[in-house]
């Protein structure tokens, strides 16, 4: 699903963001800079907004400095550097600190009204930190394993959809997407192990 969804609208994406990109890299910004700039946003917006329980306004903010994510990566190309390994790594590593703010300062606010679905929205923090984890030591060990049913595109996207309409009211959304999360991390999970798996001999 992730392969489909930048298929459909990373050409559309590109196209827009491209010239803004070339316009800070002129302005002496560097991908970088942006990269920090929007993680410490993400993780300021959810950790003051969410545990006070203001799930909307929290999480238009959090999508505004998640913008980020798509000019720092055009602004790697489009630089005379390019892409490096230490912006791959920062990057990556940001990811998922921004990822974990987000799911703990939700934790936070169900911990104070004593919500139920705290150990669900505890799965889906877990699992997308293994996720990730699993891919990163196979590739360390020169096992690819890519794949699964849900990238970190899907995991976000689901996570703020639901996040963002319980803050408008919307009934049992909430508790629909975070099940559905949890349950597609612990299934993806899985999915890495096994690729592994059959790459490797006991």
């Amino acid at each position: 699903m992730g392969p489909m969804i930048s298929s459909i609208f990373k050409p559309a994406v590109t196209r827009v963001i491209t010239p803004i990109a070339k316009l800070a890299l002129r302005a002496g910004a560097t991908p970088n800079a942006v990269t920090i700039m929007g993680a410490c946003g993400v993780v300021a917006s959810a950790s003051y907004f969410y545990p006070r329980g203001d799930f909307f306004l929290g999480t238009l903010m959090i999508c505004l400095f998640s913008l980020s994510d798509l000019f720092d990566g055009a602004m790697a190309r489009l630089s005379d550097s390019g892409a490096s390994t230490w912006g791959a790594f920062l990057d990556s590593t940001i990811d998922r600190i921004a990822d974990s703010a987000i799911l703990i300062s939700v934790l936070i606010a169900l911990d104070k009204r004593d919500d139920r679905l705290a150990p669900v929205v505890a799965i889906a923090l877990v699992t997308g930190i293994l996720i990730p984890y699993i891919r990163a030591k196979a590739e360390s060990l020169g096992i690819n394993c890519s794949g699964g049913i849900a990238e970190r595109t899907e995991r976000v996207v689901i996570a703020l959809v639901a996040i963002g309409l319980d803050g408008l009211g919307v009934p049992y959304v909430m508790t629909i997407g975070f099940w559905l999360l949890a349950t597609i991390g612990i299934i993806t999970v899985g999915q890495r192990i096994l690729i592994v798996r059959k790459q490797v001999s006991l």
